[in-house]
């Protein structure tokens, strides 16, 4: 099965210090890889994972020092670029809160 992991993009995955959303990301996106799973996750870029990366940002959002960056551009931009993926996979497996519904909700598969 071809499943897509979305990670928030606060923390790596798994976070270098607090991130408990982005540890159970981790272990999932780990476990499934072993169970034979074609798994992709997209997150920051200095994730480590089993599975293929995506990175949806050059450096997590909480350790970034730079003055501008926003939040929900980068998330969008994440969505963005999973919306012109999204055919290729079997499970779209959302850790972002309810941001994703307006762009997906014509994929629902309940």
């Amino acid at each position: 099965m071809k499943i897509a992991q979305i990670a928030p993009l606060y923390e790596s995955v798994p976070p270098f210090l607090y991130g408990g959303t982005e540890r159970v990301v981790a272990h999932l996106s780990d476990a499934l890889v072993e169970l034979g799973h074609d798994v992709t996750l997209f997150a920051a870029k200095g994730s480590r994972t089993c599975a293929t990366l995506v990175a949806a940002r050059d450096q997590a959002l909480r350790l970034d020092s730079t003055a501008l960056k926003s939040e929900l551009a980068s998330h969008l931009n994440l969505l963005y670029e999973l919306r012109h993926q999204a055919a290729e996979f079997d499970v779209l497996h959302f850790h972002i809160d309810l941001l994703h519904f307006p762009f997906f909700e014509d994929m629902s598969g309940c």
